[in-house]
């Protein structure tokens, strides 16, 4: 087999691995999981917590967040960008999906600045 696919041939052993597997009757190929293996863990006083921390402070970054909570930064990533779907704009956390009472403040305040005219 070498002779024919060179160095992308497969180890031997990796084969009769796999051929164990099969007939132990492991048929799916995806990876089983790991003791150890990191899972994202969130509560609501993490969340809420954050969204105060953010709500204060506009332009905190994901590492104070981290430092000020005590959790790591992949932690806070996740909390902001799947919980509580916030992005970044010019610097700033703003939620990706605006409310309705959200929408209105922020037509008044360029109406009243006459941005809009």
């Amino acid at each position: 087999m070498k002779e024919v696919y060179g160095e992308q041939c497969l180890a031997r052993y990796i084969i009769f691995r796999w051929r164990q597997r099969y007939e132990a009757g492991r048929v799916n190929i995806k990876d089983l999981p790991r003791p150890g293996q990191a899972h994202v863990v969130t509560n609501s006083a993490t969340t809420s917590a954050m969204n105060e921390l953010i709500r204060q402070n506009r332009r905190i970054t994901k590492r104070e967040i981290a430092v000020e909570l005590s959790i790591s930064k992949g932690t806070v990533h996740h909390i902001i960008h799947k919980k509580l779907v916030y992005g970044k704009v010019c610097a700033q956390w703003v939620p990706k999906h605006p409310s309705e009472n959200q929408k209105t403040a922020r037509m008044s305040v360029c109406l009243t600045q006459k941005f809009l005219h």
